[in-house]
């Protein structure tokens, strides 16, 4: 990104409020009965009044999203255009350790798991209330699939799972509950996914949160590769046909992969989505998608359901 843009960027900062005031109250005048705002008390039981939560994988982006508002302001139009969530169980791209953990149930520090940036991006707060409840959930889902399952009780949500939710939703008044990726098998992690799948009953929102293309050597880089361009169609592609197959087998079927994923923590969440959808409805849009700064990074982020 280049210094005049970044400036653009900060002096629009304050937009971004109002963006997102906007979006939610267009989309609380299309939906008329509205579910009641989290109290910060969650529940994984009673939902009926929220049916099948959606599955969702977002591009979460770099702290320096937090100045860009029109990605801000997309990613709260999508926020308001879906159900509520009673809570969200986050899958970042930056956390991995095995066996799947089970992170901090109540409020502590975030993780500020990047270098170089200006000192403001290390005084971002999210203190959203922690999800115990769905802590005791998730390890009894992944307990009876005979899945080990940690705990990291100190272990903070880090800069790919609250940036999109500081967008998302701005309050910090949704229980948030994050989970390692617990390693990068492709089939292990769609299998995952779907054992999680029941949570979309339960009023919980299983978010994905990395990059379909993620190759640092290019991320101030201006233009959109021809490999980027390529693989974000193909992910496009596979997805609205729902092919698993495609996808788990992404590393030998996609073009460009070697350059749009070096490596590829970032692409794991979305096979963790994925899962999650296979049992119901897959009903696949994408609320963002484009380019970020104009470079090889795509925003392409899914909705399943």
């Amino acid at each position: 990104m280049n210094r005049r843009h970044a400036m653009r960027m900060i002096a629009a900062m304050p937009l971004i409020a109002a963006i997102a005031a906007q979006a939610r109250n267009e989309a609380q005048s299309q939906k008329g009965n509205e579910m009641p705002r989290s109290t910060g008390e969650e529940s994984t039981t009673s939902s009926r009044d929220l049916g099948r939560t959606p599955v969702i994988f977002a591009a979460h982006g770099a702290p320096i999203l937090l100045d860009d508002p029109i990605w801000m302001g997309e990613l709260a139009a999508w926020a308001a255009a879906m159900p509520r969530p009673r809570s969200v169980l986050m899958i970042s791209a930056h956390w991995e350790e095995r066996p799947a953990t089970v992170g901090a149930t109540t409020p502590v520090p975030l993780v500020y798991d990047f270098y170089g940036f200006p000192d403001r991006y290390y005084q971002t707060r999210y203190p959203a209330p922690g999800a115990p409840a769905l802590a005791a959930r998730v390890r009894a889902l992944l307990t009876a699939a005979e899945m080990p399952v940690g705990e990291d009780p100190t272990r903070g949500l880090d800069h790919g799972a609250y940036v999109p939710l500081v967008a998302m939703y701005p309050e910090a008044d949704v229980p948030v509950l994050q989970l390692s990726i617990p390693g990068l098998d492709p089939k292990a992690l769609l299998r995952l996914g779907q054992v999680l799948a029941p949570l979309r009953d339960e009023g919980v929102l299983i978010f994905g949160s990395g990059f379909l293309t993620h190759n640092m050597r290019y991320a101030f880089t201006a233009g959109v590769p021809d490999w980027a361009r390529d693989f974000d169609q193909w992910a496009e592609s596979s997805l609205l046909r729902f092919d698993l197959d495609a996808l788990v087998d992404f590393q030998t079927r996609a073009p460009g992969v070697r350059m749009a994923l070096p490596t590829w923590e970032h692409y794991a969440p979305l096979l963790v989505a994925a899962g999650a959808a296979a049992p119901g409805a897959h009903d696949v849009t994408f609320p963002i998608h484009g380019w970020w700064n104009d470079g090889a990074f795509t925003k392409r982020s899914v909705r399943f359901g």
